[in-house]
């Protein structure tokens, strides 16, 4: 279906502002040349409401708007524990990681591993990670953008594809970092609004015009299935999420490895002008976090009423957006566009940070800043490039995009908490220990999927991380002499004693309110 002229110009409009306001925000002072700070963490200097809500439109993306919402067709209420437990995990490594990060002066993940670790450590994570944030994260965000916009307004996608990829490129190539971060301002109040009025108006439908919480009361009463938090093990999503165990087992594994560990979701957190400040953003993202799931499931479980004949759950929120009237498709139509290019423009910003200052210049280690901003900007472009051209042969078949990338990311979320967790609390874990959790991590996820398939992969990563923390303990614990240790290539242990764990009282009431509102949300919806 196209788009109306006014909802054309409406997105038109937003293309526009974006661009320029991205080209704005990225200029230097006169004399000033971009350096690696600058490009890869907006020069430290990040307030902490951009901090928050760059974190926000980071995560929430294609996969996240289009996957969920398919997810919240398919499998109902439940799926939003992704998004709820997130918003306590944040509070958790705002306090008991970012201070960490932060007091070891790092710009990635991996740079952290090394100096924790050794160089082996850090070379195969970096090279892991780029690999996953180019051919998973990506092309599922590429695809399933493309997707909606061929749904929405008629595009092929192929021409969706590289739209996409060069709108993300426009505003964020030249500036990095901070045009990223300062135009997810836009970016996230678009998001939430369009989002909100698209909820709005689809409980309106519902309920014929009587308003959304007529709406939301006929949509309890005729899809009750769908408002089931902890599944049943008759459930048919069972093996997706796994009842009480999505509470206490392998979900905060996968929570801790993204919104602790990730270099695109952690980046923004250490651009903050100190670590007060981007404590108060991942709390203000917390809140954010709790939102969500009225933006991207709710969505999907009004279409089971509105539109129960489609043929993949993924068509649920395009299809839905097709209901909407003229202007307010337009608006939701920016919003769900805004998510896409927001999320790819953190993906190519990280993966440019990982390969230059973790590989090139591991390599190159001799050239002045202005080198290593323009490899960056190659890395953006050529990372864009496979993703384009690998995003449909790698996710063209999937019905439920979001629960395809959840399980293969959890073939190596286990083996990347034990490394972070370790290594940080832990002083005698070894570079060793470190690289056989890792190793491990992938082995047994693929061992436990073929040969024990009606394991629920939610269960699998919780197992998986039980049996690499044990590895890891028990190699480190081998290496007993001081030699071996330094053989192993063994880092430089974290000094919790010089680490300020304390937080301020506003972050601790922030803290207390996120916990008390998931505690009531759970028990309602128990």
């Amino acid at each position: 279906m196209q788009l109306a002229t006014v909802d054309l110009l409406i997105f038109i409009a937003y293309v526009a502002t974006l661009i320029t306001i991205g080209y704005l925000v990225s200029r230097e002072k006169a004399g000033h040349q971009k350096n690696t700070q600058d490009y890869f963490l907006a020069g430290k200097g990040l307030p902490w409401w951009a901090v928050g809500a760059s974190l926000i439109a980071a995560n929430i993306s294609a996969e996240q708007i289009i996957g969920m919402s398919g997810s919240g067709y398919a499998i109902g209420l439940a799926i939003a524990s992704y998004e709820w437990m997130a918003a306590i995990t944040l509070i958790l490594v705002g306090k008991y990681f970012l201070p960490v990060f932060v007091r070891k002066k790092i710009y990635t993940m991996p740079q952290f591993l090394e100096q924790r670790y050794d160089q082996r450590v850090k070379l195969v994570m970096a090279i892991f990670w780029l690999g996953v944030y180019t051919f998973v994260n990506l092309t599922s965000v590429l695809w399933l953008g493309a997707l909606a916009i061929n749904a929405i307004a008629g595009v092929e996608l192929l021409f969706g594809l590289m739209f996409l990829g060069l709108f993300s490129a426009a505003y964020s190539l030249y500036g990095g970092l901070k045009a990223v971060a300062l135009t997810d301002i836009i970016q996230v109040v678009l998001l939430v609004f369009g989002g909100l009025m698209l909820s709005y108006l689809a409980l309106d439908l519902i309920g014929d015009g009587s308003g959304p919480l007529a709406g939301f009361t006929t949509l309890v009463q005729q899809a009750p299935d769908k408002f089931d938090m902890i599944l049943a093990k008759d459930n048919p999503n069972y093996i997706s999420l796994p009842g009480i165990s999505v509470l206490v087992g392998g979900m905060w594994v996968v929570n801790f490895s993204y919104w602790g560990f990730n270099q695109y979701i952690v980046q923004r957190a250490l651009a903050a002008k100190d670590v007060a400040e981007g404590q108060k953003g991942i709390a203000f993202a917390a809140y954010l976090k709790l939102l969500m799931p009225i933006i991207v499931v709710l969505p999907g479980i009004a279409a089971v009423v509105l539109l129960p004949d489609l043929e993949r759950p993924d068509q649920a929120y395009p299809a839905l957006m097709n209901l909407m009237p003229v202007g307010f498709k337009g608006l939701v139509f920016a919003a769900l566009v805004a998510a896409i290019v927001s999320s790819l423009a953190s993906m190519t910003n990280s993966i440019a940070t990982i390969f230059t200052m973790d590989i090139y210049s591991r390599y190159r280690p001799q050239q002045d800043e202005r080198h290593y901003v323009r490899v960056g900007r190659v890395a953006s472009v050529v990372s864009l490039v496979l993703a384009m051209i690998c995003a449909q042969p790698l996710l063209g078949q999937f019905e439920q995009a979001f629960q395809y990338i959840q399980e293969f990311t959890g073939f190596f979320t286990p083996g990347i908490v034990v490394l972070f967790v370790l290594g940080v609390f832990w002083p005698r874990a070894t570079a060793n220990g470190a690289l056989t959790a890792a190793i491990a991590s992938a082995v047994l996820s693929l061992v436990c999927y073929f040969w024990w398939p009606e394991l629920p992969f939610m269960d699998r990563i919780g197992v998986v991380f039980l049996v690499c923390l044990l590895l890891a303990v028990s190699v480190s614990l081998l290496e007993t002499r001081r030699d071996l240790v330094i053989n192993s290539g063994g880092g430089d242990t974290v000094a919790l004693g010089e680490i300020n764990f304390s937080t301020t009282q506003g972050f601790n009431l922030a803290a207390l309110g996120i916990t008390l509102v998931l505690i009531a949300l759970y028990a309602t919806w128990w």
